[in-house]
């Protein structure tokens, strides 16, 4: 087979990697890039654990080809924090103990970034909502919803 040339924006920074035709971005990130946050869950876009920010728009990076990403700008859950300062949603989610084995909070933290990212004041519903794509077998809900409107909220009031 014949490897494909792609050069991205990934989590701000311009990157270039081959990969296979038949290489989902998710594998390309992981196996690539070593950028290994997004998880495969289900690998057919219903849980939500592969969740990436593509062009501004959260998909399940498991149906994306890696060579879709060429020339477009890619958000990972690795992006998301500064350096040692973690992003407030990041925090929030430690502070509500919202996450238990792990595996889906990537997945839920970038989606999380994508609903605030659109709408800054979400009601419960709209959270809710907006997270429907991803999926947790451990925590429930209610933590990480807990967890996404007080992060909406100290980043509203610049905290």
């Amino acid at each position: 087979m014949t490897a494909i040339a792609v050069a991205a924006t990934i989590n701000g920074e311009a990157t270039s990697f081959l990969c296979e035709a038949e290489e989902t971005l998710l594998d390309a990130l992981r196996d690539r890039l070593g950028l290994t946050g997004a998880k495969e869950g289900c690998g057919t876009g219903d849980c939500g654990a592969c969740s990436v920010v593509l062009d501004g728009r959260l998909v399940c990076s498991c149906l994306v080809l890696g060579a879709e990403a060429e020339g477009r700008e890619v958000e990972t859950i690795e992006g998301m924090a500064l350096g040692d300062h973690l992003h407030p949603l990041q925090q929030k989610f430690l502070d509500h103990a919202a996450l238990q084995c792990g595996v889906c909070t990537p997945g839920f933290l970038v989606a999380a970034k994508a609903l605030l990212d659109q709408n800054p004041s979400p009601t419960e519903e709209e959270v809710r909502f907006g997270l429907a794509g991803n999926l947790c077998r451990c925590t429930g809900y209610d933590k990480i919803v807990r967890a996404v409107m007080d992060a909406a909220e100290s980043m509203r009031d610049g905290r």
